[in-house]
């Protein structure tokens, strides 16, 4: 009799009957099968990763990168490539629902929870290319930026000092995730909605959630001549469309979770979160799932990271504004800009990132207005609902003003659902911050270290993203399409010969030859130190103390244009198509004056019948055969 019942398959019954236990003789054959089958560690057969072990751009040691076969990084080693992510920004929704005068009731609810910083200090603009080549540097084990020389990473005083919002108080705690039934009944309760217009949002989005212009149009319009209960829906709402707007931007770029809103019930006791500590978490955990290579969209608060960017690299991305003062968020010291380069030049500016490229301490002159919470020496798990991460200050002491050493093994975050013990482990941060013994000496400069922690870090750490046989990218004709100071600047060594040549044509004319010489000699050694290319195109050495001068075809910039140069024997006449002069062509010695009193008389010519010369006269040009 043929059976009924579905085909089987190799991990049971198809999903249309039940799961069946196993017979006795069918675990028996099991056992038999695990003991004549050779255990082989998952990792020896995963292609990557015998592809990257001992690669100069990877981990040497996997103790610590564990799950580095995954990152995007790998996957750039190993020719592939992703282009920048989409960034979720919503600076300029903020904008669209503004507590003028007429909603003072709402906005001083908004002062108490701390958030009101939040209003004025997001940014409009965020540059996807500078985010991107950061977030290819996070590594989701050690929550930290892996650098050239070391590791740095977003700290609780960074948060504090960037957009003052508290990092201490209580956890923000969810047990279980939120159903769309429980999300319908929040909104009814909390929101003052009926259910069937929250059931319409929630299908809408198609979870536990609402979309912010819904919020908007909905609750925007009550003002304080509204009656109290519409006034606390407003309160709520606003709170929830700032949050997700700011803190807990997800990827999906137009909606925010309900279960935000149960944080919101007691209007009264909405100060005492620690809101950026959620927020730390919230964002750790968006740069981990952004260093898998298959993930194209980055959430977060996106004005955190980017300012923090801005705060240790102000010479390579930032723009200040000159306006600022310090009693405000740091986040508007800067001028958000996009930056013109490509993710891969970027990638290799970072590749060249030295210690002195760093801003250890961007919050000396905060201090007086913000001064250095002890909190930000916690040592443990931060969270943000059931989003739990570690958070490790060991791993960065040079951000601390200490001397980095050998940091421990970092910790794997608990279960989400042991909150209980995480809060408690958070309430009592006094007795798990870093002894004075883990945070070792002061700093003697900035960016110190112990002699055997960068041998330690080469072998644990992927310090090079871009792989050599694979620059550059960014070609000349690239180049040629930017602007001429984004082409130039793109290398730090040009930078610091653009600054030279710069000074030395703001001193006008009235400078001594010695010092342009001098100058011009330092910019050429400046440059030919960048680019190999430049040599081949650079002036050769002096000629002899009688050939000294150059032709006038080839007449430095700065010169005078009384200024006569009367040509060697045994240089031809130029051709007229002769190319302008260039600053990288050697100015004459220091021996002839700048500055003659009288026209300088010609050299005799040379011998023999054919010989020609041409003569320079101080008032006008006349060409004699």
């Amino acid at each position: 009799m043929k059976s009924d019942m579905p085909p089987r398959t190799r991990r049971g019954y198809t999903s249309t009957a039940p799961r069946r236990r196993p017979t006795g003789s069918e675990r028996r054959r099991r056992v038999q099968l695990r003991e004549v089958e050779p255990e082989h560690p998952r990792h020896d057969r995963d292609e990557t990763e015998e592809v990257l072990e001992g690669a100069p751009g990877g981990p040497i040691d996997r103790c610590i990168l564990r799950s580095f076969h995954k990152h995007v990084a790998a996957k750039i080693w190993l020719g592939e490539d992703r282009a920048p992510l989409k960034l979720v920004n919503h600076g300029a929704k903020l904008q669209l629902w503004e507590l003028d005068v007429e909603r003072s009731r709402i906005y001083e609810t908004v002062q108490r929870s701390g958030l009101a910083p939040l209003i004025s200090c997001s940014h409009r603009v965020a540059s996807r290319p500078m985010l991107s080549a950061f977030c290819e540097r996070w590594q989701p084990e050690t929550t930290t930026f892996h650098l050239p020389f070391g590791e740095m990473t977003i700290t609780l005083d960074d948060v504090a000092s960037i957009l003052h919002i508290p990092i201490t108080g209580s956890m923000i705690s969810f047990s279980q995730p939120l159903r769309v039934d429980d999300a319908n009944a929040l909104l009814v309760e909390l929101l003052g909605t009926t259910d069937v217009e929250a059931s319409r949002e929630t299908e809408q989005c198609r979870s536990p959630s609402v979309r912010l212009q819904w919020l908007r149009e909905n609750f925007s319009t009550i003002t304080d001549v509204s009656s109290d209960d519409d006034i606390d829906f407003a309160t709520r709402a606003f709170l929830l469309h700032l949050v997700g707007c700011t803190l807990f931007a997800d990827k999906s770029a137009t909606s925010v979770g309900v279960v935000y809103l149960e944080l919101f019930r007691d209007l009264s006791m909405v100060g005492s979160y620690a809101w950026g500590a959620a927020c730390l978490a919230f964002m750790y955990r968006q740069l981990t799932t952004a260093t898998r290579f298959e993930v194209r969209q980055l959430g977060g608060y996106l004005t955190l990271l980017q300012a923090w960017i801005y705060e240790h690299f102000p010479e390579m991305f930032s723009s200040p504004d000159m306006a600022y003062i310090e009693s405000r968020p740091r986040a508007l010291r800067w001028r958000p800009h996009v930056i013109p380069d490509s993710l891969q030049s970027l990638r290799e500016r970072l590749d060249r990132l030295q210690i002195s490229d760093v801003c250890w301490e961007p919050y000396v002159d905060h201090r007086a207005e913000h001064p250095f919470p002890d909190i930000a020496w916690f040592s443990g798990c931060i969270k943000c609902g059931l989003v739990v991460e570690p958070y490790h200050p060991e791993r960065v002491l040079r951000q601390f003003e200490h001397i980095q050493t050998i940091p421990p093994r970092p910790f794997a975050p608990p279960r989400p659902d042991r909150s209980i013990l995480l809060d408690q482990y958070w309430e009592r941060w006094t007795d798990h911050v870093l002894i004075d013994q883990s945070r070792g000496r002061r700093c003697h400069y900035s960016g110190e270290s112990v002699a055997e922690y960068m041998a330690w870090y080469d072998r644990i750490s992927h310090r090079i993203v871009q792989p050599p046989h694979l620059r550059s990218g960014f070609t000349t004709d690239a180049r040629s399409s930017l602007p001429s100071h984004t082409a130039s600047t793109s290398d730090s060594r040009n930078a610091r010969a653009l600054r030279l040549l710069r000074h030395v044509i703001s001193g006008g004319r009235q400078q001594s030859g010695d010092y342009f010489w001098g100058a011009l000699n330092e910019a050429h050694s400046i440059l030919a130190g960048s680019d190999e290319t430049s040599a081949s195109h650079s002036t050769p050495s002096p000629a002899p103390a009688s050939h000294s001068t150059p032709p006038p075809a080839t007449r430095p910039f700065f010169c005078p244009p009384t200024f006569v140069y009367p040509p060697p024997a045994s240089v031809d006449p130029p051709p007229a198509s002769v190319d302008p002069p260039s600053a990288s062509v050697d100015p004459p010695p220091a021996a002839v004056d700048p500055h003659p009193s009288s026209p300088v008389a010609p050299p005799a010519p040379a011998a023999g019948p054919t010989a020609s010369t041409t003569v320079y006269v101080r008032s006008k040009r006349k060409k004699k055969t």
